[in-house]
């Protein structure tokens, strides 16, 4: 397992996910090679996925769905996200994973 890799942006920070549609559950599975594992029950037809991810996401971080966004990747399981008006240690505490440093 290794840290996630999180960039700040002008609103926020962005981040990149790696989703495994069509699972038992939706759960953050972890990291691996600096991505966020997520798992979930939507199927990647007609971006049900996507819009899983954000909502799962969202209630996950405590902010709005509004305040996340899929900057690219939205065919791909690999997507990068931003999330605005949370800053990299925000983000980091929500996910409850370990601080770099």
């Amino acid at each position: 397992m290794s840290s996630l890799q999180i960039r700040e942006s002008a609103e926020g920070c962005t981040f990149t996910v790696r989703v495994h549609p069509g699972a038992k559950r939706d759960a953050i599975v972890g990291v691996h090679n600096g991505e966020l594992k997520v798992s979930l029950t939507a199927t990647p037809s007609d971006g049900e996925a996507n819009r899983s991810l954000i909502k799962f996401l969202s209630v996950h971080l405590h902010t709005w769905p509004g305040n996340l966004k899929i900057l690219s990747g939205a065919k791909s399981r690999t997507k990068v996200l931003e999330v605005t008006e949370l800053s990299v240690a925000d983000l980091l505490t929500r996910l409850a994973l370990p601080s770099e440093g």
